[in-house]
């Protein structure tokens, strides 16, 4: 009775596949076993391998999934439910109706290829002071992240074909100086493409390039190397902190030596501290930050050191015969 039950319900999943499953892959169909592949993007597919009881149809069927791509704990998690939709078809065909069950949730969730990667910005990134929601379907993540009075607020969208695709990046508001706001996206967005376009100059024992996935790479910079560190961040020449603990006191005019500059090296400046360093000896070598002895590079300070040393020298020489002039009057 079992084994015509089989062979009847297996013969109907040969007939239903194509249409009930839109590009599947019916690999084995027969008593011992039936596995199907299911293939949405490079990355979101999965086997699905089944068993049947000895008493089947009164019990459920035995399900196994594998992936390449897909994390362990994610397939263990969703055997699981594939098991308790099983349980609930109990004397009747089981195979079809759980195959449609992981199609749809295979359609319906762009995370599964990154869901270590999500389980990482929550359990790592996020605190209790910040907010975060995801939209399965859409593939979007919404973030707030709050650093004592300042706040990022940040969208992710993670493409259908993730990773082979970056992650989309978006800043949704903040109160940080705009010039800072606007260096923190476009460097996310840099980070996000260097994961999925290979280097212009390769050399020549690195190995193949390979897409790479983007999304914790950027949440992590996002918020621990952005909006987590500059509201604490000190100027590396007086060692005052940079920005002011109300947002609203944050100098905006360019020309004050209070404005907060951002050099190459990700590190923080007055204005008039990072001047004055600058033309100030020794040169020899290039400026190097105080605080990781890497150059300085910034576009307004963009001079060789032999023309610094002079310009340096020049205005001592300037000073010294107004001094002379200063004595003589005296």
């Amino acid at each position: 009775m079992a084994n015509s039950f089989i062979q009847k319900e297996l013969e109907e999943l040969k007939k239903k596949y194509g249409t009930d499953l839109p590009g599947s892959e019916l690999i084995s169909c027969h008593p011992v076993s039936v596995r199907i592949r299911f293939v949405k993007t490079q990355h979101r597919q999965f086997d699905v391998c089944v068993q049947f009881s000895e008493k089947y149809p009164t019990t459920p069927i035995i399900i196994e999934l594998k992936s390449k791509t897909i994390p362990e704990k994610l397939l263990a998690g969703l055997t699981n439910l594939s098991d308790e939709e099983a349980k609930k078809l109990l004397g009747k065909q089981q195979v079809l109706p759980v195959m449609k069950f992981l199609w749809q949730f295979l359609n319906d969730n762009p995370f599964t290829v990154c869901s270590e990667e999500l389980s990482y910005i929550k359990k790592s990134l996020i605190t209790d002071k910040d907010e975060i929601k995801t939209k399965q379907k859409s593939g979007v993540i919404t973030m707030t992240i709050n650093q004592d009075n300042y706040y990022f607020q940040l969208k992710f969208t993670v493409p259908e074909d993730y990773p082979c695709t970056q992650v989309s990046i978006e800043e949704r508001g903040n109160n940080f100086p705009k010039h800072f706001s606007t260096v923190f996206i476009s460097q996310a967005v840099e980070l996000a493409r260097r994961q999925i376009q290979p280097p212009l100059k390769k050399k020549p024992k690195d190995p193949p390039f390979e897409p790479k996935p983007s999304l914790k790479l950027v949440a992590e910079f996002l918020v621990k190397d952005c909006v987590r560190r500059y509201p604490k961040e000190p100027c590396q020449i007086c060692k005052e902190n940079g920005f002011p603990p109300d947002p609203k006191s944050v100098v905006t005019d360019e020309s004050s030596d209070r404005f907060l500059e951002r050099v190459y090296c990700a590190h923080l400046y007055h204005r008039g501290c990072l001047d004055t360093y600058m033309k100030t000896p020794p040169f020899t070598g290039g400026k190097l930050c105080p605080g990781c002895k890497q150059r300085i590079y910034h576009g307004e300070w963009n001079i060789t050191p032999k023309l610094a040393e002079d310009r340096w020298a020049h205005k001592e020489a300037k000073r010294r015969e107004l001094d002379e002039v200063v004595d003589f009057l005296e």
